[in-house]
Protein backbone atom coordinates (compact mmCIF):
# COMPACT_ATOMS: atom_id res chain seq x y z
CA UNK A 1 0.00 0.00 0.00
CA UNK A 2 1.16 3.67 -0.84
CA UNK A 3 1.90 6.03 1.93
CA UNK A 4 -0.66 7.30 4.03
CA UNK A 5 -2.37 10.26 2.13
CA UNK A 6 -4.69 13.08 3.38
CA UNK A 7 -7.40 11.96 1.88
CA UNK A 8 -9.46 9.37 3.93
CA UNK A 9 -10.96 7.46 0.88
CA UNK A 10 -7.43 7.81 -1.19
CA UNK A 11 -6.08 5.38 2.14
CA UNK A 12 -9.00 3.14 2.15
CA UNK A 13 -8.04 -0.17 0.16
CA UNK A 14 -10.43 -0.40 -2.24
CA UNK A 15 -10.29 -3.95 -3.19
CA UNK A 16 -11.73 -5.29 0.15
CA UNK A 17 -15.02 -3.17 0.28
CA UNK A 18 -17.68 -5.13 -1.02
CA UNK A 19 -20.69 -2.67 -1.94
CA UNK A 20 -23.40 -2.01 -1.29
CA UNK A 21 -22.69 -0.21 1.85
CA UNK A 22 -22.45 2.64 4.12
CA UNK A 23 -19.82 3.06 6.57
CA UNK A 24 -18.63 6.19 8.20
CA UNK A 25 -15.75 7.74 6.50
CA UNK A 26 -14.48 10.66 8.42
CA UNK A 27 -15.35 12.19 12.03
CA UNK A 28 -14.49 14.90 13.06
CA UNK A 29 -15.17 17.41 16.32
CA UNK A 30 -14.83 21.11 15.30
CA UNK A 31 -13.12 23.69 17.92
CA UNK A 32 -16.72 24.47 19.08
CA UNK A 33 -17.15 21.31 19.73
CA UNK A 34 -19.82 20.16 17.07
CA UNK A 35 -19.22 16.68 15.83
CA UNK A 36 -19.44 15.65 11.80
CA UNK A 37 -20.27 12.46 10.40
CA UNK A 38 -19.21 11.63 6.64
CA UNK A 39 -20.62 8.51 5.42
CA UNK A 40 -19.26 6.78 2.21
CA UNK A 41 -22.87 5.49 0.38
CA UNK A 42 -21.28 3.01 -2.17
CA UNK A 43 -23.77 2.09 -4.59
CA UNK A 44 -21.35 -0.07 -7.12
CA UNK A 45 -18.30 -1.76 -6.13
CA UNK A 46 -14.83 0.23 -7.01
CA UNK A 47 -13.42 -0.45 -10.00
CA UNK A 48 -15.85 -3.07 -10.91
CA UNK A 49 -19.25 -0.70 -11.64
CA UNK A 50 -19.75 2.85 -11.79
CA UNK A 51 -23.56 4.48 -12.11
CA UNK A 52 -23.73 7.06 -15.35
CA UNK A 53 -22.81 10.35 -15.00
CA UNK A 54 -26.75 11.51 -15.91
CA UNK A 55 -27.54 9.26 -12.91
CA UNK A 56 -25.28 10.41 -10.25
CA UNK A 57 -26.68 14.05 -10.96
CA UNK A 58 -30.22 13.09 -11.04
CA UNK A 59 -29.57 10.96 -7.40
CA UNK A 60 -27.23 14.04 -6.18
CA UNK A 61 -30.27 16.39 -6.65
CA UNK A 62 -33.21 13.52 -5.09
CA UNK A 63 -31.30 12.76 -2.22
CA UNK A 64 -30.08 16.32 -1.47
CA UNK A 65 -33.94 17.30 -1.61
CA UNK A 66 -35.43 14.46 0.26
CA UNK A 67 -32.49 13.52 3.04
CA UNK A 68 -33.69 16.40 4.41
CA UNK A 69 -37.33 15.40 4.92
CA UNK A 70 -36.00 13.30 7.04
CA UNK A 71 -33.26 14.36 9.32
CA UNK A 72 -32.33 17.98 10.37
CA UNK A 73 -28.66 16.77 10.80
CA UNK A 74 -28.31 16.95 6.85
CA UNK A 75 -25.32 19.43 5.79
CA UNK A 76 -24.23 17.94 2.27
CA UNK A 77 -25.07 14.90 -0.23
CA UNK A 78 -22.26 14.63 -2.45
CA UNK A 79 -21.08 12.59 -5.14
CA UNK A 80 -17.98 10.57 -5.53
CA UNK A 81 -15.90 11.55 -8.60
CA UNK A 82 -15.50 7.93 -9.40
CA UNK A 83 -19.17 7.35 -10.03
CA UNK A 84 -19.42 4.69 -7.50
CA UNK A 85 -21.43 6.54 -4.66
CA UNK A 86 -21.93 9.28 -2.63
CA UNK A 87 -20.96 11.32 0.75
CA UNK A 88 -23.20 12.35 3.21
CA UNK A 89 -22.16 15.01 6.06
CA UNK A 90 -24.15 15.24 8.66
CA UNK A 91 -24.41 17.38 12.12
CA UNK A 92 -24.01 14.87 15.37
CA UNK A 93 -23.20 11.31 16.35
CA UNK A 94 -25.05 9.39 13.79
CA UNK A 95 -23.79 5.92 13.80
CA UNK A 96 -24.23 3.69 10.22
CA UNK A 97 -27.26 2.10 12.11
CA UNK A 98 -29.25 5.46 12.99
CA UNK A 99 -28.47 6.86 9.31
CA UNK A 100 -29.38 3.97 7.52
CA UNK A 101 -33.27 4.03 8.04
CA UNK A 102 -32.51 7.41 6.75
CA UNK A 103 -31.21 6.71 3.83
CA UNK A 104 -33.80 3.74 3.13
CA UNK A 105 -36.80 6.87 3.53
CA UNK A 106 -34.85 8.78 1.40
CA UNK A 107 -34.66 6.19 -1.39
CA UNK A 108 -37.61 5.07 -1.11
CA UNK A 109 -38.70 9.26 -2.04
CA UNK A 110 -36.43 8.63 -4.91
CA UNK A 111 -38.13 5.69 -6.29
CA UNK A 112 -42.06 7.50 -5.73
CA UNK A 113 -40.71 10.84 -7.60
CA UNK A 114 -42.14 12.12 -10.44
CA UNK A 115 -39.44 14.40 -11.24
CA UNK A 116 -36.07 15.60 -10.31
CA UNK A 117 -35.85 18.64 -8.48
CA UNK A 118 -34.41 21.88 -9.65
CA UNK A 119 -33.37 20.04 -12.71
CA UNK A 120 -33.62 23.39 -15.15
CA UNK A 121 -31.03 25.95 -16.40
CA UNK A 122 -32.47 28.46 -13.92
CA UNK A 123 -31.55 26.08 -10.07
CA UNK A 124 -28.85 23.71 -11.75
CA UNK A 125 -25.84 23.90 -13.90
CA UNK A 126 -26.35 21.35 -16.04
CA UNK A 127 -30.26 21.21 -16.23
CA UNK A 128 -30.38 19.01 -19.18
CA UNK A 129 -28.16 16.12 -17.67
CA UNK A 130 -30.79 13.92 -16.25
CA UNK A 131 -32.78 10.94 -15.51
CA UNK A 132 -35.42 10.22 -13.16
CA UNK A 133 -35.43 6.64 -14.70
CA UNK A 134 -31.47 5.79 -14.52
CA UNK A 135 -31.72 7.52 -10.54
CA UNK A 136 -34.50 4.98 -9.55
CA UNK A 137 -32.77 2.10 -10.98
CA UNK A 138 -29.92 2.78 -8.87
CA UNK A 139 -31.79 3.43 -5.83
CA UNK A 140 -33.87 0.38 -6.45
CA UNK A 141 -31.01 -1.82 -6.51
CA UNK A 142 -29.15 -0.35 -3.53
CA UNK A 143 -32.45 -0.83 -1.57
CA UNK A 144 -32.59 -4.47 -2.73
CA UNK A 145 -29.31 -5.07 -0.96
CA UNK A 146 -30.81 -3.12 2.34
CA UNK A 147 -29.76 -6.26 4.67
CA UNK A 148 -25.88 -6.26 3.82
CA UNK A 149 -25.50 -1.87 3.99
CA UNK A 150 -23.30 -2.60 7.38
CA UNK A 151 -21.21 -5.08 5.68
CA UNK A 152 -18.47 -3.05 4.40
CA UNK A 153 -15.66 -5.92 3.81
CA UNK A 154 -16.27 -9.11 2.18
Amino acid sequence: MPERMNVESFNLDHRTVAAPYIRVADRKTLPAGDVLIKFDVRFTQPNVAHLDSEAVHSLEHLMAEHMRDHTDAVIDVSPMGCRTGFYALLQGEVAPEEFAPVLEATLRDVLAATEVPAANEVQCGWGAHHTLAGAQDAARAFLEARGEWLTVEA
